[in-house]
C-alpha cells in the first residue's frame, strides 16, 4: 500500500473516531479490561496494558477514563467476558479482509459480521484463508514536525530496534517486528516523540485495486459498517483505494 494512502486510511480512521468518540471509548475499555486481565493491572509489569494504554492516549482518551477501565478491571466489573476472535473473508473483488472482534457473544459477532460480507458482495471465509496476505507489525506512525530532525529520528528508531523507517510527505511510519513493538515504542516515546498511532497491526504484503466503481463503494461501505460494530476491535484489508 502506498504511503499516500496508508496515511489517507489512518485520517479517516482518526477522523470516524473522534466522530464516534464513544463508542470508540467503549471498545478500547474492552482492550484495557482484557490487557488487565492477561497480566494484571500494572503497566511496569504488563506490557500488553503499557501498549494499549499508548494506543488509548493516541486516541485521544482522558487519563480518568483510563483508570476507571484498569479499576474496573480489576474488579468484578459488570460480569462481562470477552473473547478476542479474529474472522477472515475476502470483499468486493476479491479483496483480502481480516476483521478483529472483542465479543462476549460469539454467535452474535459471527452472524452480523457474515452478514455485511454478504450485503456488500464479499463473503466471509475460513480461518487462515486470507491471513498469510499480512504480515502482523508494530506499526508507529509520526506527523512531521519542524521540531523532528528526520536523521536523528532514524538513528533513535534504528537504534531501539525498528525494522524500518519510512518518510513520507506528511508522516514518518516506523516498522517493527511484533515482539519488538513495546521497546522501540516506549524508547521514542522517552525522547518526548508524539504518535498519531502507535499499535501491532496486519500490513498486507501486497495489496489490490478495484477498477469497478460500484466494487470500490461497496467495499468502503463493507469497511465502515464493520467498524462501526460495537465488537469489532480493528479492520485490516489489502485494498488499495488510491491507486
Amino acid at each position: 500500500m502506498s504511503g499516500h494512502s496508508r496515511w489517507a486510511n489512518i485520517k479517516h480512521r482518526k477522523g470516524k473516531a473522534d466522530a464516534q468518540r464513544g463508542n470508540t471509548f467503549t471498545k478500547l475499555g474492552r482492550e484495557l479490561a482484557i490487557a488487565v486481565k492477561s497480566g494484571g493491572a500494572d503497566p511496569l509489569s504488563n506490557s500488553r496494558l503499557r501498549d494499549v494504554i499508548a494506543k488509548a492516549k493516541a486516541n485521544n482518551m482522558p487519563n480518568d477514563n483510563i483508570s476507571r477501565s484498569i479499576k474496573k478491571a480489576m474488579g468484578d466489573g459488570d460480569g462481562t467476558n470477552y473473547e478476542e476472535i479474529l474472522y477472515e473473508g475476502y470483499g468486493p473483488g476479491g479483496v483480502a479482509v481480516i476483521v478483529e472482534a472483542l465479543t462476549d457473544n460469539r454467535n452474535r459477532a459471527a452472524g452480523d459480521i457474515r452478514h455485511f460480507f454478504d450485503k456488500f458482495g464479499g463473503n466471509m471465509g475460513t480461518s487462515g484463508c486470507v491471513s498469510f496476505l499480512f504480515d502482523q507489525k508494530g506499526q508507529i506512525i509520526i506527523e512531521k514536525d519542524d521540531r523532528i530532525d528526520e536523521d536523528t529520528l532514524m538513528m533513535e528508531a534504528l537504534e531501539a530496534g525498528a525494522e524500518d523507517i519510512t518518510a513520507e510527505e506528511e508522516y514518518f511510519e516506523i516498522i517493527t517486528a511484533q515482539e519488538d513493538f513495546s521497546r522501540v515504542r516506549e524508547a521514542l516515546e522517552a525522547k518526548g516523540l508524539q504518535f498519531a498511532t502507535a499499535e501491532v497491526t496486519m500490513i498486507p504484503r501486497t495489496t489490490t485495486t478495484l477498477t469497478d466503481q460500484e466494487a470500490a463503494e461497496n467495499m468502503e461501505k463493507l469497511i465502515e459498517r464493520l467498524e462501526e460494530h460495537d465488537d469489532v476491535r480493528n479492520v485490516y484489508h489489502n485494498w488499495d483505494p488510491e491507486a
